[in-house]
């Protein structure tokens, strides 16, 4: 009876063990693809292309730019980008990194990235700025999308000494 239950016991912790280790690489496997798709963004941006820019959002993604207006869909935030592509950031340089990760279930997760943005003329350095966004993503079908994007502009602080 001992033997059983030794037995028993084993077989318990080795189940568990088992199922914490496939939830562990989940985990991490889930991370990297985030972190991907978060370079697709950056990758996008750079090519100066809306299309590729566009990719990790979901067909109804809700994004909130930088100044606060509000755009809805994977369709409406290429062309959107692609117009600014052409425009006011044609010579821009985007670096981005996700910062943390939160998974509220294992198919939705909070991204925090940090993002810095140069734009350059000629040789001078015209614009450099800061922004910390939040992703919110899903996973549907295996497939991690951001279905609701904020980004705001990280201001300078000014700091007095008294």
């Amino acid at each position: 009876m001992l033997r059983d239950f030794t037995i028993l016991f084993f077989a318990v912790i080795i189940a568990v063990t088992g199922a914490s280790a496939q939830k562990t690489a989940d985990k991490t496997a889930d991370e990297t693809v985030i972190r991907e798709r978060v370079g697709q963004l950056m990758k996008g941006w750079n090519a100066k292309s809306g299309a590729e820019f566009a990719k990790p959002f979901a067909e109804d993604a809700d994004y909130v730019v930088i100044n606060g207006m509000q755009i809805k869909g994977r369709v409406v935030i290429a062309k959107a980008h692609q117009n600014i592509f052409e425009t006011i950031y044609k010579n821009s340089n985007l670096s981005l990194s996700a910062e943390t990760i939160r998974f509220l279930r294992p198919d939705i997760a909070v991204v925090h990235v940090a993002g810095s943005m140069k734009i350059v003329e000629g040789e001078t350095e015209r614009i450099s700025s800061r922004a910390r966004m939040t992703l919110v993503m899903t996973k549907t079908d295996g497939r991690w999308e951001i279905v609701a994007f904020q980004n705001t502009e990280v201001q300078a602080v000014n700091q007095t000494k008294n």
